[in-house]
């Protein structure tokens, strides 16, 4: 190759900045055609978002459409909270569905039940903001917008119920947006872009990444991270799990992290243990990505290091103290003592305390019931319903100030015997059944 030769462009790459060339022609276009009809029309000329929406819900023009999308998209993002808010009052009440519409179309449909009256019907219980919403993803990067949207509307919802329909109505979408089918899987390692990197340190929820060399130590020497990517969100991860080979099933998670236990020989690591599993964006709550993941790394897993025979966790138990705290005058459990037992003693406690608290723990996790039947623990219901069992709990697994406060330092070990994987969730979706194994069971007799 010539000095002045010039490297082959990668062909993806250059669709890609051909189609972004393209959409901002067609968004300039549609920017002078709206400049042209403000001239003409008073309530878009005053640049409101609300009245801005409203344009947009009944606007018919493609490229004039797509500009408008963008300056609704912009104005959102310009807002201060208060106004944040009265946009979400908004969106509830003046976007809503019309009781009164729907009763009358339904009174046609029961008396002629015909194709006609039908669609009429189904057009009228969604909701006028779902169709906003979707002409405003029309935007360049306005998924990512919509998705924090939601993340902000969740924080308004507990002094703010009267909101959560909005949020349902983009939960709703988001589900069929981020598709299993949309989303692809990535092996995390050094080389990965940087702004990937910086969003997996940003986003690690369970067990805190303290900067780059702490990161570097995670993404080597039998440590792996998997995360999945959706193609309206790039280079910004959905989930990631971090992934661990070890000899033997973990007991505790600083050695894992800080690689203090670590096998004389490649040969003996037998056991996959998943560490870290983090949800990166609020807004996507609800939207279940975690249970792909987890049976997707299995599979990548086991092509990398087929000679591994067990696939486990070490997890957290999130609700743990918090349901000792509202329990502990009918236990007898003082949780403070209990968490600086932990703290000064660890393994060295009393073998009656760590015993006693092991029980009330399997008790929490096995027994103990939300209103749908399902355990109480948030990550007890994830890995269960995917098809795990309860293999074993841990004393002084996690003395960390977060372990400490969420479960007095104890972890589980949740096992996937693929074997039984489907048999696991289906007792537990159909009986609410938990499978457990004898370690745990003896804690509960």
């Amino acid at each position: 190759m010539s000095a002045d030769a010039q490297p082959p462009i990668d062909a993806k790459r250059q669709s890609a900045t051909g189609l972004a060339g393209l959409l901002g022609s067609v968004i300039n276009a549609g920017k002078d055609i709206l400049a042209r009809r403000r001239q003409a029309v008073a309530e878009a000329a005053s640049g409101d978002l609300l009245a801005k929406c409203r344009q947009l819900l009944h606007h018919r023009g493609e490229a004039s459409g797509l500009a408008l999308a963008c300056e609704v998209i912009a104005d959102y993002q310009a807002l201060d909270e208060p106004n944040q808010l009265l946009f979400f009052e908004s969106l509830a009440r003046d976007f809503a569905v019309v009781a009164a519409d729907i009763i009358n179309a339904a009174e046609h449909y029961k008396h002629q039940p015909t194709p006609a009256h039908l669609s009429a019907l189904t057009k009228l219980v969604e909701a006028p903001r779902i169709k906003l919403f979707r002409r405003m993803n029309m935007a360049p990067g306005a998924t990512a917008v919509l998705v924090e949207m939601r993340g902000s509307l969740l924080k308004w919802l507990p002094e703010h119920p009267h909101l959560e329909p909005v949020g349902s109505d983009l939960k709703h979408l988001f589900v069929s947006w981020f598709n299993r089918g949309f989303l692809e899987l990535r092996l995390i390692d050094w080389n990965s872009p940087a702004a990937v990197l910086e969003r997996i340190i940003q986003y690690e929820s369970v067990h805190e990444i303290q900067g780059w060399s702490d990161l570097r130590s995670r993404l080597r020497e039998n440590r792996m991270c998997f995360a999945f990517f959706h193609p309206a969100l790039p280079d910004d991860p959905l989930v990631f799990v971090e992934v661990a080979l070890t000899a033997g099933i973990p007991k505790a998670i600083a050695p894992l992290i800080e690689k203090t236990d670590e096998p004389a020989k490649q040969s003996d690591l037998d056991t996959v243990v998943f560490y870290s599993i983090s949800n990166c964006h609020p807004g996507l709550a609800g939207v279940s990505f975690g249970n792909f993941l987890i049976k997707q790394v299995v599979e990548e897993v086991g092509k990398r290091h087929p000679k591994t025979k067990r696939y486990v966790t070490l997890s957290p138990i999130p609700g743990f103290c918090q349901w000792l705290d509202k329990q502990q005058d009918q236990l007898d459990v003082d949780v403070h003592e209990l968490r600086s037992t932990a703290r000064v003693e660890g393994v060295d406690a009393s073998q009656a305390k760590q015993e006693d608290t092991l029980a009330l723990c399997a008790r929490y996790l096995v027994n103990e019931r939300g209103p749908t039947n399902y355990p109480l623990d948030p990550v007890a219901r994830f890995h269960l319903g995917n098809g795990a069992s309860l293999h074993a709990i841990h004393w002084a697994a996690d003395l960390s100030d977060k372990g400490l406060h969420q479960s007095a330092g104890l972890m589980v070990n949740y096992l996937y015997d693929l074997g039984s994987i489907e048999e696991n969730h289906d007792a537990y979706f159909d009986q609410g059944e938990v499978a457990i194994s004898r370690h745990v069971a003896k804690w509960l007799k």
